[in-house]
């Protein structure tokens, strides 16, 4: 579809949220597609998790963006769908990929929402592709399992906080769930909750630098548990790490059970996400220092910097197998 200027930011760029929305959106038509080919009940694929996602280059106003997906591999209870967005500048015909994405899909049944479903298996072209999708299904088993057990913190507000600290930029964002936004389960599209969890990293990031910034790339989110039409949903981020040109931004969302449900809040979602800083000319600018203060925010800043350090030594290494020899 032709984006348009109410998905952009003030920059005209496109929301990073917009074209996570649309990538949920194809990994979701595909898998409910493929988990209902086969006679059995009803179902509908919910988004457990998506991998690491990065933006490789920004979508304008007036651009179209093609999104394709392929369902690359079926484990018993999950589909695993790969996602390609390509912009087109229809007016002379230029076109470049701009992400790229994997997402996990399970399927719920129409008639119990609690209840699991088999997945129909695929056919692959080679046995080495099914170990390879066997191999990267048992890491996001095992990543899934490791986040959740990490996710009890909160974040409290500071009062007269100093600027470029943790307390400084950290954003907060309250949402009631109403039907436009849950699927035919009556459960919260996996699309609508990472697009506010885009909203609000980009606002911890524009305080931080007071810099117009973009969307560089998402760490994996996991899904921990659904939520319901009628919750109250709090989206909360802070800054956890900052590069020379990066930050990386700690999201997640907490539920609230609403209406007609007597179940405390849980964490539901969680993520990292990091933005880059740009001029108005589009170029890379320096990111200010972040300012630990407490022994939590040094523990997370150390984190963080391993992970960034992590991820630049796998760019490096794919750089070089790409090269001529």
């Amino acid at each position: 579809r032709i984006m348009r200027p109410d998905d952009a930011n003030v920059a005209g760029n496109v929301h990073g949220g917009t074209i996570l929305k649309m990538i949920e959106e194809a990994g979701a038509i595909i898998s409910t597609r493929h988990c209902n080919s086969q006679a059995g009940e009803p179902c509908v694929a919910a988004l457990a998790r998506v991998e690491r996602t990065d933006f490789l280059s920004p979508v304008c106003i007036g651009e179209v963006a093609n999104v394709s997906a392929e369902i690359t591999y079926t484990s018993r209870h999950s589909v695993e769908v790969q996602v390609n967005v390509m912009s087109e500048n229809i007016l002379t015909g230029a076109k470049k990929v701009t992400n790229k994405a994997t997402l996990w899909y399970v399927p719920l049944s129409l008639k119990n929402v609690n209840k699991v479903l088999e997945v129909p298996p695929i056919q692959y072209a080679r046995k080495e592709q099914e170990d390879e999708g066997k191999k990267r299904y048992e890491e996001q088993k095992l990543d899934r399992l490791e986040t959740k057990q990490r996710n009890g913190d909160v974040i409290f507000p500071v009062i007269n906080p100093e600027p470029h600290t943790v307390g400084y930029s950290q954003s907060s964002l309250i949402h009631l769930v109403g039907p436009s936004d849950c699927t035919l389960l009556g459960f919260v599209h996996g699309g609508v909750t990472m697009k506010l969890m885009d909203e609000v990293a980009g606002i911890v990031a524009a305080r931080h630098c007071k810099t117009n910034i973009v969307t560089a790339s998402v760490d994996a989110i996991n899904f921990h548990e659904k939520i319901k039409k009628g919750s109250v949903i709090t989206i909360s981020g802070r800054m956890t790490f900052t590069s020379n040109k990066s930050m990386e931004i700690e999201v997640f969302v907490d539920a609230d059970p609403f209406v007609d449900e007597p179940r405390e809040r849980y964490r539901a979602v969680s993520a990292f996400f990091t933005y880059v800083s740009l001029s108005k000319e589009g170029k890379p600018l320096p990111v200010p220092q972040l300012l630990t203060e407490t022994e939590d925010e040094k523990r997370r800043f150390e984190e963080g910097k391993g992970r960034y350090l992590q991820t630049k030594a796998k760019r490096q290494a794919q750089m070089q197998q790409a090269a001529p020899q």
